[in-house]
């Protein structure tokens, strides 16, 4: 079996509905249940997926992501699509306007899926009131993320090469290293559940130019710039990964992840990287 990585980039926010809530967020994002991480289900990313093919070649479609449920004979595709699950995530900062957060529990799941388990050694931050920041970010010895202050050192010179050719040519991915802060665990849990964005959403009344009764809610987005991975796999070693790579390639590596296409939700820079994970 062949696996690589699919890289994301949320070109604009992006909404993955998690279905109604009885809380004041009435239509949440779906997360990871233990670690409140945002997260793109396999059946949304692969469905995306299947989507480019939908006029180009039905035998190709087929082969590589499986016949579709009301076939009359079925047969699994070639692909195997992971959740993609948010491995830096934008904050805002008092200095260099924005900051990518991380924290060494990501780090080691992304290092571990890339297959390069122990090719950096991490740091990780002494306390929740401490954090290694990228020099953009960094003020003396502190970072200042929405209202919180943390004392912060310089960012190890391990961690720049982590995100290497993330995607490759995205001239804002080149700020990267220096916009980069590595949190606690409990710190990184903790923005990825409370600082997504809130939109409210209405629908208005033709004849009156007012609210329609009951058509105020609230939805959650995850932000702009969050950078999400996947893990995608050929269970046949055949080929369909890089005919994957090639199709990206072919309508620009941008596609439209999630609900809200028309408002302009879920545009994504993606890039399939070279074999390099296990």
């Amino acid at each position: 079996m062949e696996t690589r990585i699919l890289s994301i980039l949320t070109r604009t926010p992006l909404h993955v509905g998690a279905g109604a809530s009885v809380g004041v967020i009435d239509l949440p994002v779906q997360r990871e249940r233990h670690t409140q991480i945002p997260i793109i289900p396999g059946s949304s990313l692969k469905g995306v997926l299947r989507d480019l093919w939908n006029d180009v070649d039905e035998g190709e479609q087929r082969r590589l992501f499986g016949s579709s449920p009301a076939a009359a004979e079925l047969e699994a595709g070639a692909l195997l699509v992971g959740e993609a699950r948010a491995v830096c995530f934008p904050v805002r900062s008092a200095k260099g306007s924005f900051a990518w957060l991380t924290c060494p529990l990501v780090l080691r799941r992304y290092l571990r899926d890339c297959g390069r388990e122990g090719a950096i050694e991490l740091r990780d931050p002494r306390d929740d009131e401490h954090a290694f920041a990228g020099e953009m970010v960094l003020m003396k010895d502190s970072v200042v993320l929405e209202e919180y202050c943390f004392k912060a050192e310089a960012l190890p010179q391990s961690l720049f090469d982590v995100f290497k050719d993330y995607i490759p040519g995205d001239p804002l991915l080149q700020t990267l290293p220096r916009r980069l802060v590595l949190v606690s665990d409990g710190i990184y849990s903790h923005f990825c559940a409370n600082a997504c964005e809130v939109q409210q959403r209405i629908q208005i009344e033709d004849e009156t130019h007012t609210v329609k009764k009951g058509a105020l809610f609230n939805q959650e987005n995850v932000p702009s710039d969050t950078l999400f991975y996947a893990v995608i796999a050929d269970r046949r070693a055949d080929g369909c990964l890089d005919r994957l790579a090639e199709r990206l390639a072919e309508v620009g590596g941008v596609l439209q992840i999630g609900g809200d296409e028309t408002v302009g939700l879920g545009y994504c820079s993606v890039y399939l990287r070279p074999g390099e994970s296990r």
